[in-house]
């Protein structure tokens, strides 16, 4: 099967691994489906990551999705994944597709986050298509104030 073809996908990374999954036993440490397909579903989900004074926002174009076909989680305590699929809607009206172009199936990503990013602050939206997960950040740390410790005159024996 010709995935480039199919997903628009026609790039030296997908042939490469595209050979690969095509080849019996040649490659014993072959990367499984799953991982290509999370290849193409990062590789197709582009996004943009913007720092403020106290937040982190990561924004993605979601145009016609649902929130509920949205997920994002945090994995091991410092690798935020936004994932999801979307779905192609099925003609009840018995009209065929020319042309598709506009992609379906999984999509998903995965950023490394920040030491002063706040885990449990996280907040996500989406308005007109655009999905913003907000992620806040902590406090930063006090200074160590200097201890200053009295020195007393002891009497000699």
């Amino acid at each position: 099967m010709d995935f480039s073809r199919i997903t628009g996908f026609d790039s030296p990374l997908f042939s490469t691994l595209q050979q690969i999954l095509d080849s019996d036993d040649k490659y014993a440490s072959a990367p499984t489906r799953t991982y290509v397909r999370d290849a193409k579903a990062m590789a197709a989900t582009p996004a943009d990551v913007k720092e403020y004074s106290n937040s982190y926002a990561f924004i993605i174009d979601m145009p016609g999705l649902k929130s509920g076909d949205i997920k994002v989680q945090v994995e091991d305590d410092n690798v935020l994944v936004i994932s999801g699929e979307r779905r192609r809607r099925e003609e009840k009206d018995g009209a065929k597709y020319v042309r598709m172009e506009r992609r379906v199936g999984k999509f998903m990503r995965k950023f490394v986050l920040p030491q002063n990013a706040n885990n449990d602050k996280i907040s996500a939206v989406c308005r007109d298509g655009v999905l913003t997960v907000t992620v806040e950040k902590l406090p930063p740390p006090e200074p160590k104030r200097t201890k200053t410790v009295e020195v007393k005159v002891g009497r000699e024996n």
